[in-house]
């Protein structure tokens, strides 16, 4: 997938490889992914400063780990990766109180960055995660920082499928509750 890859190959494939438990498809789609979004969403930021676009990149790729069961791999993953993107974006600038409207269209089209290293990505995700309480920073850790699956972190933390789905939830809630009283 290096200089670009095959278009119609790169990312749905290596989803699916990825939700089979191919850990290193998975690294290389979200390496691959990171510095697409990142000129995506700094191109649509309209002059929020860089730390404010790393944040809404980060939410965006903790969004597609979380809900990567859901895309449905007999369709693209890029329309569905950017449709997370924008929602993202929106859910960012609604935050800081302003009112914007992003097209899906100017999603559809784009070209990509420039790879460039993901300095951020793993300090960001641990000062966030470090500030949940104990029980949450670990499921999070296991699911989004370590990339594990859902059942080797319900075995981990003693959960069942269904514990785990609503401690998830809630690690999730309390995360966005951290955030919007500005302690994140």
């Amino acid at each position: 997938m290096k200089n670009g890859g095959k278009a119609g190959q790169d990312w749905s494939h290596l989803m699916r490889l990825a939700i089979a438990g191919d850990q290193r498809a998975y690294q290389e789609l979200l390496t691959a992914m990171t510095p697409v979004l990142r000129g995506l969403i700094r191109a649509r930021a309209g002059g929020m400063d860089m730390s404010w676009c790393e944040d809404v990149v980060q939410e965006t790729l903790l969004a597609i780990h979380l809900k990567r069961a859901t895309w449905d791999s007999d369709q693209p993953l890029r329309p569905w990766v950017y449709a997370i993107a924008r929602h993202k974006l929106v859910d960012a600038f609604r935050r800081r109180g302003r009112s914007v409207h992003v097209p899906v269209e100017d999603f559809a089209e784009t070209l990509q960055a420039e790879p460039e290293p993901d300095s951020f990505e793993k300090r960001d995700a641990d000062v966030l995660i470090a500030r949940l309480p104990e029980r949450d920073s670990a499921l999070l850790r296991c699911l989004a920082v370590e990339e594990r699956g859902n059942e080797e972190c319900g075995a981990r933390l003693g959960l069942s499928a269904g514990a785990l789905r609503v401690a998830l939830h809630r690690a999730l809630q309390r995360l966005a509750r951290l955030r919007q009283e500005g302690e994140l």
